[in-house]
């Protein structure tokens, strides 16, 4: 994010304002704050110097290069150092040394002169590395830099007085400098947490609608291999019931389309009555007896439950050689139990992707999925406590 914050803050001067988003306009608006500050700043504390001045000496051509210099290095400097936020990196060293290196060297020769214009100069340098370094970030920079400001002053012009106004204005600068930068990095932060909630709002709709995919089109197309397996082996006798057995296949592929077409548009409700009815009849279909007695289950539960019953019933037909399925609910349980496992084969024994997924949509409802796997019988309980003590949606 603030790659591209920085992109966009460098490309702006090609960009006109409206073409900018909200963050970059931000971004465009801290950073040119900043620079003029930075120049505004320099100006004034120059401009005293060229009245005193009677006529254009070397030294004031010395003094305005300088100034020049140190503006163009100290505004290099603030945009790698705005470039940190809202994160916490290293020191920019290739954009602040070359700053503090000519500072050394503007003082250096500015301490041996005399006058009005040693003083603006000192002054020049004052506010460049004020505004250009008061954004750094960590005690250590901090501290040195409020240091380093809080001496200049005096050094200049060796009154003792220098000493608090360097420290009182410098903590000011500081100040200023962080809480600019501070809430760009705020803006730029809360704008990448919306982009990262929208991306995560995207994948949890992929993660639901992969799970109906599986859910819906998992029962239907093992339905359609136990009846097209069974037409198969009837066609194979001469059986005259083979044909509509497979116009039952047929009506069952329609139905797994229209059901497809459902989930793609986002219309399909779950009902846990529909579910039922729907296992019954599958599991008749396979030859496989239904034992139903879910009275007594709350309203708040009855999507859920539906859940459970699509999963287990196709896990049944894919995994299982069951001859009776009883799908019960007592004590805040609601179980689906088979008569036809054997050994570890595929959700039965390996809690596969199903039951896992099945566990991830009703962990936030406060349900619990356990398995019971003891041959031949195998079993799926989900504990439903009540909505009161969950929070459950009613």
């Amino acid at each position: 994010m603030a790659g591209t914050r920085q992109d966009g803050a460098r490309g702006w001067p090609w960009r006109s304002w409206s073409d900018l988003s909200e963050v970059e306009r931000v971004d465009v608006y801290t950073r040119q704050s900043l620079y003029l500050l930075l120049w505004a700043s320099l100006a004034f504390t120059l401009v005293g110097a060229l009245p005193e001045a009677d006529e254009v000496t070397p030294r004031l051509v010395a003094v305005l290069v300088a100034a020049l210099v140190l503006g163009l290095l100290g505004t290099r400097a603030l945009t790698a150092v705005a470039d940190l936020y809202p994160a916490e990196g290293p020191l920019p060293w290739r954009q602040v040394g070359p700053l503090l290196a000519a500072c050394a060297v503007a003082v250096t020769l500015v301490v041996t002169w005399a006058g009005d214009l040693r003083s603006a100069a000192g002054a020049g340098i004052w506010v460049v590395l004020a505004w250009s370094l008061g954004g750094l970030r960590g005690r250590i920079p901090s501290a040195v830099l409020l240091a380093v400001l809080t001496v200049l002053p005096a050094v200049v012009t060796t009154e003792w007085w220098a000493f608090a106004y360097g420290l009182v204005t410098g903590a000011f600068f500081l100040f200023t400098c962080r809480v600019s930068l501070w809430l760009l990095g705020v803006v730029t932060e809360l704008d990448a947490a919306r982009t990262a909630q929208s991306a995560l709002a995207v994948a949890e709709e992929r993660l639901r609608f992969s799970r109906d995919v599986h859910d819906v089109l998992g029962r239907r197309l093992s339905t359609i291999a136990v009846q097209a397996e069974l037409a198969a082996t009837l066609a194979g006798r001469g059986d005259e019931r083979a044909a509509p057995r497979m116009l039952e296949v047929r009506g069952i592929a329609h139905e797994a389309l229209r059901e497809a077409r459902e989930l793609a548009r986002g219309y399909r409700p779950t009902d846990l009555g529909q579910e039922l009815e729907g296992a019954r009849s599958l599991l008749r279909s396979a030859g496989i007896g239904a034992q139903v007695d879910v009275e007594g289950l709350d309203p708040s539960w009855h999507e859920p439950a539906a859940w459970v019953v699509r999963e287990a019933v196709t896990n049944v037909l894919r995994h299982s050689s069951a001859t009776t399925v009883a799908i019960s609910y007592a004590g805040d349980v609601l179980e689906v139990r088979n008569d036809g496992a054997g050994g570890p084969v595929g959700d039965a024994g390996t809690d596969g992707s199903g039951l896992s997924g099945l566990r991830a949509r009703l962990a936030p409802r406060g349900a619990t999925v356990e398995v019971e796997h003891d041959p031949p019988s195998f079993a799926v309980r989900v504990r439903m406590p009540a909505p009161a003590l969950t929070g459950a949606p009613s």
